[in-house]
């Protein structure tokens, strides 16, 4: 891993439940040595991507994130563009929805919409990095990924976030060619236990695939009636935010089979 590389990954560890972090526990988070991480951290400083707060000289995201932000925001508006799908797949499914965006190797959720249909609900976290084999977001982007990607997501170490978790690459192998004839990825319990999700890749202008559109509910909950919603619901939105931020499914993506 290069300097830039090794500097940004510094960045990847702040999230809406950590958004000040001190240098030990940087250099805990990252397997890096302090003296690396306090000289990537000072050059991250000077560039405004980070800055000190508070009497621990704790850092936090800067504002050049800020601006970064801003800018993709406005260059691809899919932030924006998802909200009214979110909400409008949660008020259809009853259950929580999700979006997740490829950035490099990382699969990152985005934004979500909670449905006040019931108390009990999955609870999300945007910015939050998903594993790709735990979950339904992350293995529907990896079947529609390029196959090199997938291939080098596969070899690397596969954890087990829960018992549930499948981690056996040929399994997973095996997965992605149902999830490619159907269009449509389903994961019980492979991130979170008890936690039934259902997901479909979202498409670029070049029909490729930069992310994921999912929903989320209590196993419990996910009766033979929801098992036909949710998909459905999906599908339809799914594709509506694919051509709505200018996408377009690759040839031959099943769009109305049934899960």
């Amino acid at each position: 891993m290069g300097t830039v590389s090794k500097a940004l990954s510094l960045l990847t560890y702040f999230n809406h439940g950590r958004t000040a972090i001190g240098l030990s526990d940087l250099t805990r988070l990252s397997g890096m040595n302090k003296a690396t991480v306090y000289r990537l951290m000072n050059e991250l400083q000077e560039s405004g991507f980070v800055e000190q707060t508070g009497s621990d000289r704790s850092y936090r995201l800067g504002p050049q994130v800020l601006r970064l932000a801003a800018l993709r925001e406005a260059a691809v508006p899919i932030l924006s563009v998802s909200r009214q799908v979110l909400r409008d797949l949660s008020d259809e499914t009853g259950e929580t929805t999700h979006l997740s965006l490829l950035q490099g190797s990382q699969l990152n959720s985005l934004s979500h919409a909670y449905s006040p249909r019931n108390a009990t609900r999955v609870m999300m976290e945007d910015a939050k990095v998903l594993t790709f084999h735990g979950t339904s977001s992350g293995m529907a982007v990896l079947a529609y990924a390029e196959p090199d990607f997938a291939e080098t997501i596969l070899s690397q170490p596969l954890g087990a976030r829960t018992p549930e978790t499948i981690t056996d690459p040929q399994k997973i192998r095996a997965q992605l060619t149902s999830i490619r004839k159907s269009g449509i990825a389903v994961s019980v319990g492979g991130f979170e236990e008890d936690v039934h999700s259902h997901a479909v890749p979202i498409f670029d202008p070049d029909r490729k695939v930069i992310g994921a559109l999912a929903v989320a509910a209590p196993a419990s909950r996910m009766t033979a009636e929801q098992k036909q919603l949710i998909p459905a619901a999906l599908r339809r939105a799914g594709a509506t935010l694919t051509y709505r931020i200018g996408g377009s499914a690759p040839a031959g993506f099943p769009q109305d089979e049934t899960a």
